[in-house]
């Protein structure tokens, strides 16, 4: 009997891998090019290398003095392993079984059918979840302080995250067939492109993303213009799309990190068009991109010169001396400094109502960033930002990719450098590749003011020499958190209802970070909860809480309707007021690349 053998991968075009080794070659030889030159020009690191490893330390002597915890472990781990050994035999066997692993949700690495269907691969996947698994229980139970507790467990997750079978080649089932099928094409074309990303010196994993968008184009284009600009920021009014609009305008404020136009992706996505098409008139700060020139700009400057300052613009464009204020993550935490000053300097009238989105002023409990605030990271970042006068875009992207690894590197590495594809068109990845600086005092202050010294909720912080009383501040507020939040914990966000003095709603929308603030309604995506009352305990609030389908936008645009009712006058006209149209949206700041 003869067996059929099937047909061999057909080899790739010599031409292709000519042009596809040319390529490779140049990107070597900037990679050696750029290695070099930072060899010859070392700089501070932005972080402690030895933190990390003090606390491996002092992890490993608190577990060999103290045994049990150990031998705990290891018997409850003889015992899953066992388990899933059994399971795999039976497997063998024709027998139905039931993982012993398995992937949580969201954890979209092993998705592809070969890490159920072939057994080998089955295994691979789940011995990794497992393990995984033991490391970070044994962590969490270990007899150490927390400090330590969280240190250890973001560096074993680093390394978990690292030594996933999804990111090797030969054990990866998507990479070995693709491997095949391209005659080893996809290989080659991957090591260009490890190369050409170490070539440009910002790290790895760089996003790759195709040159599929241009500000003001299709993204950042919302019509509007530039009407009042200083150092700090840039102010855009943005035009009206209704014949009449709120009498009170709105300014968003958003963060530092990264430019606003997360907030105006491409129209179906751009959360200020809807404000806009919701009647608002609309004015959004854009932060200038700093240099050295910015090195002394610090919490007061971002509040005096920025919100402050916008607020005064906002009223010269417009005539109306109340505004309606609304925030996000870092932006928020500056819109509340914002609106303690102004009740510390009997200006309160100038915001109707707040909304902080994703905002934390409690930062008692920080979870895993809690790794970055250390007293000896602290002083490295001191270093690091005198150096410069300011952080580098591309190392703020670096922490926030090291935070969500999975998701913003080793996905990367997996399609860009064992796949060999490019990225896919995305708004969101062409925006977070876009970073922007921050100025070193700024950062300074707020990371041992804010972040270590949890000064703000206290009243020890203090702008151009007026303390802070977040209980000062009566201004209606609503709160908006979101549940997969890893940035800005929802549980944390609801918290720092309490430090408010006035009256304030809790909204809690569905996702993470990024994805669940731009929810447009004709999404219908993510959902989110509401809950009128407001006990003290945020589990206890969330169980008594409706959960509604859909985005959240329209829920708190209704909490801001409530309070406008029918105060409407007629659209204007973007440099009708006090303050002429300058350039036109999205502005110069935001173009600007270091």
């Amino acid at each position: 009997m003869t067996v059929s053998q099937p047909p061999l991968p057909q080899l790739p075009d010599p031409t292709v891998v000519a042009e596809t080794l040319t390529t490779l070659m140049q990107n070597a030889a900037a990679a050696v090019r750029t290695t070099m030159a930072q060899a010859a020009t070392p700089c501070a690191l932005p972080y402690d290398p030895t933190t990390l490893t003090r606390a491996m330390i002092d992890f490993n002597t608190a577990v060999m003095t103290q045994p049990a915890a150990l031998f705990e472990a290891q018997a409850k781990n003889w015992t899953d392993w066992t388990a899933l050994w059994r399971t795999m035999g039976e497997r063998a066997m024709g027998q139905e079984t039931s993982p012993v692993a398995a992937p949580v949700k969201g954890d979209r690495r092993f998705s592809d059918p070969a890490w159920s269907d072939e057994p080998v691969y089955d295994y691979l996947k789940q011995a990794y979840l497992l393990a995984a698994r033991q490391l970070q229980d044994f962590v969490a139970a270990a007899p150490v302080d927390d400090a330590t507790r969280a240190q250890v467990d973001f560096a074993s997750r680093q390394m978990m995250n690292a030594l996933a079978p999804t990111n090797f080649p030969h054990t990866n089932p998507q990479v070995a067939r693709r491997t095949i099928e391209s005659g080893g094409l996809s290989l080659m074309t991957g090591l260009s492109n490890l190369l050409e990303d170490v070539g440009k010196g910002q790290g790895l994993v760089s996003r790759r993303a195709p040159n599929d968008f241009e500000l003001g184009v299709n993204v950042a284009a919302t019509p509007g213009a530039v009407v009042f600009k200083n150092d700090l920021m840039e102010l855009i009014q943005y035009a009206a799309t209704t014949d009449k609009v709120y009498r009170r305008p709105l300014l968003f404020v958003p963060p530092l990190v990264n430019k606003y136009y997360l907030f105006d992706l491409t129209p179906k996505a751009s959360y200020l068009k809807w404000l806009v098409d919701q009647g608002h008139t609309v004015f959004v700060i854009s932060w200038a991109n700093p240099d050295e020139s910015h090195a002394d700009n610090g919490l007061d400057a971002y509040v005096k010169d920025g919100v402050v300052a916008a607020l005064d613009a906002v009223q010269l464009a417009t005539g109306e001396a109340d505004a309606d204020l609304v925030s996000y993550c870092l932006g928020g935490t500056l819109s509340a400094m914002t609106l303690a000053y102004l009740a510390a300097t009997d200006r309160a009238d100038r915001v109707s109502s707040a909304t902080l989105i994703a905002t934390l002023v409690d930062f008692g409990d920080m979870g895993e960033w809690s790794v970055f605030t250390s007293e000896q990271d602290l002083n490295a970042f001191d270093r690091y930002l005198d150096d410069k006068g300011y952080v580098e875009a591309h190392d703020l992207t670096k922490l926030f990719s090291a935070v969500r690894a999975n998701d913003l590197i080793w996905s990367s590495v997996v399609n860009h450098y064992l796949l060999g594809d490019e990225a896919r068109a995305s708004d969101l990845l062409w925006w977070f590749d876009d970073g922007s600086r921050i100025p070193a005092r700024m950062l300074k202050e707020y990371g041992r003011q804010i972040l270590r010294g949890n000064q703000l909720k206290d009243g020890g912080v203090a702008i151009d020499g007026v303390t802070l009383d977040l209980k000062a501040i009566e201004t209606p507020v609503m709160i908006v958190a979101l549940k997969d939040d890893h940035v800005s914990a929802w549980k944390n966000t609801y918290a720092g209802r309490a430090f408010f003095g006035g009256p304030t709603r809790f909204l809690l929308g569905g996702s993470g970070h990024n994805a669940g603030m731009i929810n447009p309604p004709a999404a219908n995506k993510h959902g989110y909860w509401t809950n009128d009352d407001a006990p003290a305990d945020a589990e206890a609030w969330l169980a008594g809480a409706e959960q509604k389908t859909g985005s959240w936008w329209p829920e708190w645009q209704g909490w801001l309707d409530a309070a406008a009712a029918d105060d409407k006058v007629k659209a204007r006209k973007v440099g009708s007021g006090k303050l002429k149209a300058g350039v036109a949206a999205p502005g110069d700041y935001v173009r600007v690349r270091h």
